[in-house]
């Protein structure tokens, strides 16, 4: 029984990144002799198994057999006469199939640590086209490393998504790429690739411009994506990724209030308010500031001190000691007239 390093840690390392999680594969090993030696069974659907003291995965090696369409579609095999390259060969890129040694030595029988010196994301065999989300998950890669997609890997990308197989992705696992991909330092190259290889058109038809200077929060980022689409286009687009709540609102506010944020500068008072009132600011003031660090990103340029004076100005507006004194059914009325006097004064 041996154990390595495998995969994200090993590759970390060599880059000089700080490594935070280590996945170990362990070969040579039943889940009976795991068990025996104090490992605590965690996998549904292969043999995977955490450290009695430092809780780290141990998986027992194993191969991959496609047996269906889609990403769930494989039978699994892991047995002790699977062998540590076995185990690599299932692995989407060649710089995340590595492994390496209690001893300290390099396992690299695919080439890895030269693509990583290279910066070229490649396949490691063939088996690469049997799971759709690798082509997400390379998409991901470029927006972290800013590698290029060696062009073997683009042709088998593009023909995964004109044979039907990309298709059998799930909004579940898209969500989860696409999220990740967007919080990377460079999210622009995640959309190239998907671009280049057809999949952004199949998979996010809405986003025709995804030029975005992205920054802040993942819901800020999201929001700089829905900025130029209309509100059908950004609820299909959230229904069909299944975006969280808190992304999906940012969204939708986004887009219902851009053109009164392109015209705060001149907009009215009543346009004003009712743009604090749509965006929940007054119970809600975090939601507003990420509305307005959105459109700023998204619109460069974008003057919103007015609607944040605006905000300030209503917000001090004693709506108690309106409704203990205004009858029952005036009592919304005079509060948003009080509310707009003290935005249209504020200026």
């Amino acid at each position: 029984m041996k154990a390595y390093v495998v995969g994200g840690a090993v590759r970390d390392e060599l880059l000089g990144l700080p490594v935070k999680d280590r996945d170990y594969v362990v070969v040579g090993a039943t889940p009976e002799e795991m068990a025996r030696l104090g490992y605590k069974p965690v996998g549904k659907d292969f043999p995977v198994f955490l450290h009695p003291r430092t809780h780290e995965e141990y998986a027992l090696a194993r191969t991959e057999r496609k047996s269906g369409r889609g990403y769930k579609g494989f039978t699994v095999r892991a047995a002790p006469d699977v062998s540590l390259e076995e185990d690599l060969r299932r692995r989407d890129l060649t710089i995340n199939a590595m492994a390496k040694a209690e001893d300290g030595m390099l396992i690299d029988p695919f080439g890895g640590e030269k693509d990583l010196r290279a910066g070229i994301l490649r396949h490691v065999s063939e088996a690469f086209t049997e799971d759709p989300v690798r082509i997400l998950r390379v998409a991901r890669f470029a927006a972290r490393f800013d590698f290029q997609v060696h062009e073997t890997t683009m042709n088998l990308m593009r023909n995964m998504v004109t044979s039907g197989e990309a298709d059998a992705l799930v909004p579940e696992r898209v969500w989860q790429e696409i999220a990740k991909g967007l919080c990377e330092p460079r999210p622009q190259r995640m959309f190239e690739v998907l671009e280049a290889c057809g999949l952004r058109a199949r998979l996010l038809p809405e986003l025709r411009n995804t030029t975005v200077n992205f920054r802040g929060s993942l819901p800020v980022r999201f929001a700089q994506l829905a900025w130029p689409l209309e509100e059908s286009e950004v609820t299909a687009l959230c229904d069909r990724l299944r975006a969280p709540n808190e992304v999906r609102e940012l969204a939708l506010v986004a887009c219902r209030n851009r053109e009164t944020l392109l015209a705060a500068p001149r907009a009215p008072a009543q346009a004003l308010l009712e743009l604090l009132k749509r965006a929940d600011a007054f119970r809600r003031p975090e939601r507003l500031a990420a509305l307005l660090e959105a459109a700023r990103l998204a619109a460069p340029g974008l003057d919103v001190a007015r609607v944040e004076r605006a905000l300030a100005a209503a917000a001090g507006v004693d709506a108690a000691a309106i409704a203990a004194t205004a009858p029952q059914g005036e009592i919304a009325k005079r509060i948003d007239d009080a509310r707009r006097e003290a935005i249209a004064s504020a200026g």
